[in-house]
């Protein structure tokens, strides 16, 4: 591992990872629900609030235009990350859930009637789940699920027969937050595409660990949150294909999304601006390009390789534990291992690995039809970035064995 990052130089561009818990070196293992923020971001948005704090588009003071000028490169270093073939297929949005939101409240105003269907799978964040129930109910449309296997793996041979003359739409996961399954997304696209449907993919535990190319993939729309990928929170991306973003209703009205307003009528701005309604997260967004620059700078192909490395060896060290079940086991995965201890409940050892300065993420993560099908109330989940090591794992494994003789 050492051969491909200096893990000690990447470490010390994360400040928080120095924290003591209770008097311990903190140990961050709950990467997937937010990751950690390097220097380079933090400076980047501490450099907007003290050296050009303005509001974006349409000032003519220099403020302003330095303020959009670093906003619109953001939006260019997202487009070339996931290689958009415009920038203006790039929606600045709160997150993945706000991205969601504005695809299921604007297609589905415009395309989706009563009979229609939408397709997710079984293995959904509750954010890819409730969004579409809600339109859904609004148009009279109904909600389908790809089932899964006890591996935690889509059942995709029930696909062909899900893929009806009803169904509007396909949004589904890229990466399990609470399984780390990479789900088979080109082969999905494919199937949906030949019936000229349009797939939406939440890639939200995906963007920081596996290369995301929209136009190789040819997806309709995805999904990510900044957060996620070392940006600061309250940010995130919508992309979406220009045919499908012309066509749709803005999903907010407001500043910006304007060309002209009359009380009698308003003329919608053009791509992106038209789905970018109010005052922006400028700060949030030059952020993002500036993590985007971070990760660019390690190297993708680098980050792929240690997090593989550190899946293998936790998947390795946590099985030696006796009484532990791993909580599915797909074949191709990333980023998470969720686990439980015999005859423990998980927000008990959660705490008390937090007592030893471990943070995990306990309960079911926004996945509660996942815990349902596989009968449990939750998991134990340790989440990785390429800034963790093996000695964390070993500690990790440490931890939950002292845990265990405890709560045994």
């Amino acid at each position: 591992m050492g051969s491909l990052l200096d893990i000690a130089k990447v470490r010390a561009d994360f400040p928080l990872l120095d924290t003591k818990v209770y008097g311990k070196n903190l140990v961050y293992l709950d990467n997937g629900a937010t990751t950690q923020k390097p220097l380079s971001v933090l400076s980047a948005v501490e450099e907007y609030y003290t050296e050009y704090n303005s509001n974006v588009h349409r000032g003519v003071h220099l403020l302003s235009q330095k303020a959009t000028s670093a906003y619109e490169e953001s939006r260019k270093k997202v487009a070339a990350y996931i290689n958009a073939a415009h920038s203006y297929e790039v929606i600045f949005t709160k997150g993945t859930t706000d991205a969601i939101n504005l695809v299921a409240s604007s297609f589905g105003r415009k395309y989706l009637n009563a009979g229609d269907s939408i397709l997710i799978s079984a293995m959904e964040h509750h954010s890819n789940i409730v969004p579409w129930q809600m339109i859904c109910e609004e148009r009279g449309a109904t909600l389908k699920v790809i089932p899964m296997d006890k591996n935690g793996v889509l059942q995709l041979d029930l696909l062909p027969s899900l893929l009806d003359d009803k169904v509007k739409l396909v949004s589904f996961t890229y990466v399990s937050n609470s399984l780390g399954t990479i789900n088979p997304v080109k082969e999905i696209i494919r199937q949906a595409h030949e019936k000229n449907i349009p797939v939406m993919i939440d890639a939200a535990q995906a963007i920081q660990h596996i290369p995301v190319d929209v136009q190789a993939l040819d997806v309709d729309f995805i999904a990510f949150s900044g957060h996620k990928i070392y940006a600061p929170m309250g940010i995130g991306v919508l992309y979406g294909k220009e045919k499908w973003l012309n066509d749709m209703p803005p999903y907010q009205g407001g500043g910006d999304m304007i060309k002209t307003v009359t009380f009698e009528k308003t003329i919608y701005n053009e791509l992106p601006y038209k789905f970018e309604a109010g005052t922006p997260d400028v700060s949030g967004a030059i952020g993002l390009g500036a993590a985007i620059d971070y990760v660019n700078s390690i190297g993708l192909d680098a980050i792929q390789v240690v997090e593989h490395e550190l899946l293998s060896y936790g998947l390795e060290k946590l099985a030696e534990i006796e009484g532990i079940q791993f909580i599915g086991n797909a074949a191709a995965r990333s980023g998470v291992i969720s686990f439980l201890l015999e005859g423990i409940h998980p927000y008990d050892l959660g705490e008390l690995l937090d007592k030893q300065g471990i943070a995990i993420r306990t309960g079911h993560h926004c996945t509660e039809p996942v815990m349902d099908f596989f009968g449990i109330p939750g998991t134990c989940r340790a989440s990785f970035a390429f800034y963790n090591t093996k000695e964390e794992i070993d500690l990790l494994v440490a931890g939950i064995k002292r845990a265990a003789a405890i709560l045994i």
